[in-house]
């Protein structure tokens, strides 16, 4: 139980990794903060998780909404009186190379995947800083430090978080609170498996070329992201403070011959 008393928010824990590691976190003895805009699939991972014999509660909340995400925030300690760990997992990809996107498009990447984290760590910080205590999550990717073809909008905010990742533990180091940040390799999510379906004619010939991005030559599971999050929601992460880890099968530091 090494989240036992805990609090978490995790946002876009309606499925995939967000999905896993509420699941996990509530095993592990935390009060889990479902949220996610699709109510039917948020609801559902509540469900898991009472299933389970843990303990959670679901909030519809859109994180690009400042209103929404303000809500949400007091609704929480109303409840609960704090939030001990900010997981901003809600995210969604981009396909394309720069020339390929539409305005719309990118704004829509950008908003969700940058805005909303800003949105959730702003409404949460105060109440982090007036206990002295807090730990926060980001949601980056290897693709903040590698190129991969395509991903332009996506790449351009996974690099924004990563960088202020960073910016955030210096300045919320005085009040005790970490900010640490993942960074996974491809991941077989159902946004993958769509991908996959949807991008490509032949899906076992598209899978296996997205496998050699990875040195294991494999994709990584939810599950194996969830592991990480939860060594840096536990108190054993203590020490790591405004870093990356990297969930990524090799893809980052390693090449196929």
């Amino acid at each position: 139980m090494r989240l036992i008393n805990k609090v978490i928010l995790i946002t876009g824990s309606g499925s995939g990794i967000g999905r896993s590691t509420a699941l996990l976190f509530a095993r592990e003895g935390a009060t889990v903060i479902v949220n996610d805009l699709d109510e039917a699939k948020g609801i559902e991972t509540l469900k898991y998780i009472q299933d389970a014999g843990g303990m959670g509660h679901f909030i519809h909340a859109d994180v690009t909404n400042p209103e929404s995400v303000m809500l949400m925030i007091d609704q929480i300690i109303k409840k609960y009186g704090q939030i001990d760990v900010l997981f901003n997992n809600a995210g969604i990809s981009g396909v394309g190379a720069l020339h390929e996107i539409e305005p719309d498009t990118w704004d829509r990447v950008i908003q969700v995947n940058i805005r909303g984290v800003y949105l959730s760590s702003k409404y949460v910080l105060p109440h982090m800083m007036k206990r002295k205590s807090g730990n926060i999550i980001n949601m980056s990717s290897c693709v903040a430090e590698i190129g991969l073809a395509r991903r332009a909008s996506y790449s351009a905010t996974k690099g924004a978080v990563l960088a202020l990742t960073k910016s955030m533990q210096v300045d919320y180091a005085s009040y005790n609170i970490r900010v640490n940040a993942i960074l996974p390799g491809t991941i077989l999510t159902p946004f993958v498996e769509n991908y996959l379906v949807s991008s490509y004619d032949d899906r076992e010939s598209a899978m296996a070329s997205i496998k050699k991005r990875q040195l294991s030559e494999e994709l990584g599971t939810p599950e194996d992201v969830a592991q990480a999050a939860l060594f840096l929601a536990s108190d054993e992460s203590k020490f790591m403070m405004g870093s990356p880890l990297y969930i990524d099968g090799g893809a980052t530091f390693g090449k196929n011959a």
